[in-house]
C-alpha cells in the first residue's frame, strides 16, 4: 500500500487515480495526525507527502511530520511533493531522510518511475556477511574488474544489488581507481543491458555546447549549426548515461542538467517541442560533491538527485593485496599485445609493487607495467624493471626557471613532463591542469592524446 499525505482534495484523486492505474493499492490522507494513525495501523510500502499542512507556508510542519514517519517506519521510503518555489526545503528534506523529492506540477512517467526504483531497491541493503568473490561472479557479471579485496567486495555487492533497479547512481573515487567500470558494470547487470551505453566525458565540454552536446540541435539554431545533431540523451534513450566528471559541470549548466534529471524531458537546441527521457544516469567525480556542496560549487538539489545511490571507490594504496592480481592481469593481456608468450612477473617484482604510493591508482599501474614491458630485455620482470621506469621520471620539483641540462631532454620530453606533473599536483582536475598550463581544455586534451596520458 502507497500512503498518499496531502491537504489538497485535487492532489490526492489526481495522485490516487494514476497510482491506481499503475497498479498500486493507495491510502489518502489530509492531515498529520492522520498519516500517523496510517502509518501506524498498516506499514506502507512507500509514502508521498506534501511539505505544508497549514497557513504556515514554511514547510516546517511537513518536516516535522516527515521526521515523526522515520521514527514510526524508519526503513519506509518517503517521496516529498514540492513546488520549485521551494526546492531548498525539499532539500531539507532530503537530509532528514527523505528518499527522494518530486516538484509540482510533476511529470506522470517520471513518477512513476522514481516509485517503482525505490519500491525495487533492497531494503537491508549491505547487511549480512560479505560474499565471496566467487560467489558474485556466479550471480552478476563483473568481467575485467579485478580483485579480492574486502573493500572492493563491498563495491560490487552494492553495485549488484541497485544494478537491477533504475536507482541514480554517483561513483565517487581518486583518479584512475575504475569509476568507468563500475558505471559499466552496473549497466551490464541491469534490465537495460541491451541498450545503449552513452559515455560523456562533461570536463571535455564547454558551458557554450553543454546544450547542444548534451540535448542535440536542429540545423539553424545558432550559428555554426549546419546540419542537425543528435545529443547524448536521445543516443542513451532506453539505456544508461553515464556523465563522467560532473564535478567540473559550471552552474549554470548545473541548472539545465537538474531540470532534464527532474522532469526526465529535454528540447533540441530550435526544436521547442519537448522529448520524454527513459533512462537511468550514472555520475561520477574524483571530488567529493558534498565538500564542492558546502563551497558553492555545486547544487545541492542536483547533489541529492543524482545520489540516490552512493558507491565510493578505495584507493589503490587501500587495497595493496589486490595489486599482484592486477599486474598479472594486466601482464595477460600484453603477452598477446606484444606477442610474448613467456612474459611474467617476478615474485619479488609483485612484493614491491604493492610497497608503492601509486598516487594514479590502477591507471598509473597499468602504465608502469606496459612501459616495463616495453623496455625490458628478458621475459620475467624484476623489481629493477619496474624501478627504473618509476625512476625515469624526475621527482625533485625544479626551482622557479630552472630547465634540465642541455641535451636531456627533447621539448616535446619537457611538454609531456610538465603536464603529467600538474595532473599529479592537481589529482586529475583537468580544468584547474589547464589553467596553471595557460591552455584552453581542447588544447589540453590535444596533448594528452599526442603524449599518450592517461586521464580521467
Amino acid at each position: 500500500m502507497l500512503l498518499i499525505i496531502d491537504d489538497d482534495p485535487a492532489i490526492r484523486i489526481s495522485l490516487g487515480l494514476l497510482l491506481k492505474q499503475a497498479g498500486y493499492l493507495t491510502q489518502a490522507v489530509d492531515n498529520p495526525e492522520a498519516a500517523l494513525q496510517a502509518v501506524a495501523a498498516a506499514l506502507p510500502e512507500l509514502v508521498l507527502m506534501d511539505m505544508n499542512f497549514s497557513l504556515d507556508t514554511t514547510g516546517r510542519d511537513g518536516l516535522q511530520l516527515l521526521a515523526q514517519v522515520k521514527q514510526l517506519a524508519p526503513q519506509v521510503p518517503v517521496v516529498l511533493i514540492t513546488g520549485w518555489g521551494s526546492i531548498a526545503l525539499a532539500v531539507e528534506g532530503m537530509k532528514a531522510g527523505a528518499a527522494e523529492f518530486i516538484t509540482k506540477p510533476w511529470n506522470n512517467d517520471a513518477l512513476l518511475q522514481t516509485i517503482r526504483t525505490l519500491l525495487s531497491l533492497p531494503v537491508a541493503q549491505g547487511r549480512g556477511p560479505e560474499p565471496t568473490r566467487r560467489q558474485l561472479d556466479q550471480q552478476y557479471d563483473f568481467r575485467d574488474i579485478v580483485g579480492q579485496d574486502a573493500g572492493l567486495l563491498h563495491v560490487l555487492r552494492q553495485v549488484g544489488q541497485v544494478a537491477a533497479t533504475d536507482a541514480s547512481v554517483l561513483i565517487e573515487g581518486e583518479s584512475g581507481t575504475g569509476k568507468e567500470l563500475i558505471a559499466e558494470a552496473v549497466h551490464r547487470n541491469s534490465p537495460r543491458r541491451n541498450k545503449a551505453f552513452v559515455k560523456v566525458n562533461l570536463g571535455g565540454i564547454s558551458a557554450s555546447l553543454f546544450e547542444s552536446e548534451l540535448f542535440g540541435h536542429r540545423r539553424g539554431a545558432f550559428t555554426d549549426a549546419k546540419t542537425d545533431r543528435v545529443g547524448r540523451f536521445e543516443l542513451a534513450n532506453g539505456g544508461t548515461i553515464f556523465l563522467d566528471e560532473i564535478g567540473e559541470l559550471d552552474l549554470s549548466s548545473q541548472v539545465k542538467l537538474l531540470r532534464v534529471l527532474q522532469d526526465r524531458t529535454y528540447e533540441v537546441l530550435g526544436d521547442s517541442k519537448p522529448r520524454r527521457l527513459d533512462i537511468r544516469v550514472i555520475c561520477a567525480t574524483n571530488r567529493t560533491l558534498a565538500e564542492e556542496v558546502r563551497a558553492g560549487r555545486f547544487r545541492e538539489d542536483l547533489f541529492y538527485r543524482i545520489n540516490l545511490i552512493t558507491v565510493r571507490l578505495p584507493a589503490l594504496r587501500e587495497r595493496p593485496q589486490d595489486i599482484p592480481l592486477l599486474v598479472q592481469h594486466f601482464v595477460a593481456g600484453l603477452r598477446t599485445t606484444y606477442a610474448r608468450p613467456a612474459l611474467k612477473v617476478g615474485t619479488r617484482a609483485g612484493h614491491w609493487l604493492q610497497q608503492q604510493p601509486l598516487p594514479g591508482n590502477i591507471r598509473e599501474l597499468k602504465n608502469l607495467v606496459e612501459r616495463a614491458v616495453l623496455v625490458s630485455g628478458h621475459d620475467e620482470l624484476l623489481p629493477e624493471d619496474f624501478q627504473a621506469q618509476a625512476q625515469s621520471l624526475p621527482t625533485r620539483t625544479p626551482e622557479p626557471g630552472e630547465l634540465p641540462p642541455p641535451g636531456t631532454m627533447t621539448l616535446d620530453e619537457l611538454e609531456a613532463q610538465m603536464i603529467r606533473n600538474t595532473l599529479e599536483h592537481y589529482q586529475g582536475n583537468i580544468s584547474r591542469v589547464a589553467k596553471a598550463l595557460g591552455l584552453s581544455r581542447p588544447a589540453l586534451y590535444r596533448r594528452l592524446e599526442k603524449y599518450e596520458i592517461p586521464y580521467e
